[in-house]
């Protein structure tokens, strides 16, 4: 083969990292394949005009995340499907082997492993290690530094208004259990995280689906649910909606907002998702200040394992949540919160987010080109697709003929908040190690598209 020499010229962040990014794409893509032997350090410097160490750090990086191999006197390599990469946070728990999983959403970790080296150092020679052991005041610069966070993602935030969380999930939680009593009525799409339904039922509320359409949900069903259930609440992921992908304009925004105010309705606004995109409208919340509960962590923007997350809600609403997390946790572990703020001060937040969006982009890509010709909708810089099936397919059908062919994904049905649930897919991304095995599962998923289900044996 003709030597490999990536396009990186338009690329955002560092040369060497542009150049692993090249790398995977190209791998994703199928223009490298498994044992294409790559050009040397020198001789990929030369060609793309830069030194040999800033492509030394691009090819160790490559290998930590599993895309090539190296042996010594005979040079790098695409690597096999089959072989293990060395070892680095890359690798986690997550299986080399065995079933693709396409059902879980976590991100991958990228480079937060060296951050959290480089950071756990910084302080192991510090001076305020028993702060970090003592109950602490969670607020001042914590809540400071999730108040930038939120600032970068369009939302006005105030520290003092801020209330930090074990992660978005424990504040959607705490909103709940703060505004909600058993009884009342919970307003939703039609298609919702999936963890809402278990802690409705939990606290004893009644869930109302919303109609939903390519923007998520339609304000004439949110206006009628308000007239006649008497709702106490509604919860909505406004960007990149789980789990259709679907993003509210910002006139649908205005729309939902203004229906809030004239029913006095409180929103939970679940923005994990929201640094996903480079252009995304205002938060909700900038439209409806006073009646929104903005919930976000960075879980899914730096590391799924650090479990820092930020609420921030109208001054009325502080006291009964700040009351519902100390209830359920106290508080947040000083030290992640501390961790959590370093890095937002110091820039690491910002290049780990760049680096998600990155391999978000290269995967939607390769979804884009194996899943040609079906019905499904995804951001291209998303974590997850929405597979819209064939006629003759079910979900159920669809997800056990897949799990019969290595693939494990989620039906409609897992998110679903009504009776009927339409016949649809979720693929997850992101959680995958490497992506020669998401290209394994979208390509057996596209197959089984385009298989008629009598074509298979139904095991549930």
């Amino acid at each position: 083969m003709e030597m490999w020499i990536p396009s990186i010229a338009e690329a955002r962040g560092t040369r060497a990292q542009a150049i692993v990014d090249a790398l995977g794409a190209d791998i994703a893509a199928g223009r490298l394949r498994t044992g294409d032997r790559l050009p040397t350090q020198r001789e990929l410097a030369e060609a793309l005009g830069l030194s040999p160490n800033t492509v030394m750090r691009a090819y160790s990086e490559a290998k930590r995340r599993g895309y090539v191999v190296g042996e010594v006197g005979r040079g790098t390599y695409v690597r096999p499907a089959d072989a293990v990469p060395q070892a680095g946070p890359v690798a986690l728990a997550r299986p080399l082997g065995g079933p693709v999983d396409l059902s879980l959403g976590l991100p991958f970790v990228g480079a937060a492993g060296e951050a959290l080296s480089a950071t756990l150092a910084e302080l192991a020679g510090s001076n305020g290690l028993t702060a970090l052991l003592d109950r602490g005041e969670m607020r001042g610069r914590h809540a400071e530094a999730g108040a930038v966070l939120l600032r970068g993602l369009g939302l006005e935030a105030e520290a003092e208004r801020i209330v930090l969380v074990n992660g978005a999930q424990q504040g959607i939680c705490a909103a709940l259990l703060a505004l909600l009593r058993p009884g009342d009525t919970l307003l939703t799409e039609r298609l919702t995280y999936s963890p809402l339904k278990a802690l409705a039922a939990h606290i004893g509320v009644r869930i109302h689906a919303l109609a939903m359409d390519d923007e998520g949900i339609v304000p004439d069903s949110l206006e009628a649910a308000c007239r006649s259930t008497a709702p106490k609440l509604l919860y909505c992921t406004p960007t990149l909606q789980t789990p259709t992908t679907a993003t509210m304009g910002e006139g649908r925004r205005e729309h939902i907002a203004r229906i809030a105010a004239a029913h006095d309705l409180v929103i939970v606004e679940d923005d994990v998702f929201g640094f996903l995109p480079d252009s995304r409208p205002l938060p909700l919340s900038v439209f409806a200040p006073d009646h929104t509960v903005f919930v976000t962590s960075v879980s899914k923007s730096m590391a799924p394992g650090l479990r820092a997350g930020y609420v921030h809600a109208p001054d009325r609403l502080l006291p009964a949540i700040s009351a519902a997390v100390a209830v359920s946790s106290w508080m947040p572990p000083p030290l992640i919160a501390e961790i959590a703020s370093r890095w937002i001060k110091d820039g690491t937040a910002t290049r780990l987010s760049e680096a998600q969006r990155s391999h978000a982009a290269r995967r939607q890509a390769m979804a884009r080109r194996l899943l040609s010709g079906h019905v499904h909708y995804a951001h291209p810089q998303g974590a997850h697709v929405w597979l819209v099936l064939p006629q003759y397919w079910t979900a159920r059908a669809f997800a056990a003929a897949a799990e019969r062919s290595g693939v494990l994904l989620n039906t409609a049905e897992t998110f679903a908040t009504a009776a009927e649930a339409p016949a649809a897919v979720r693929l997850c991304l992101s959680h995958e190690s490497t992506d020669e095995r998401v290209r394994q599962g979208l390509a057996t998923v596209a197959t089984l598209l385009d298989a008629p289900a009598e074509s298979h044996t139904l095991v549930i």
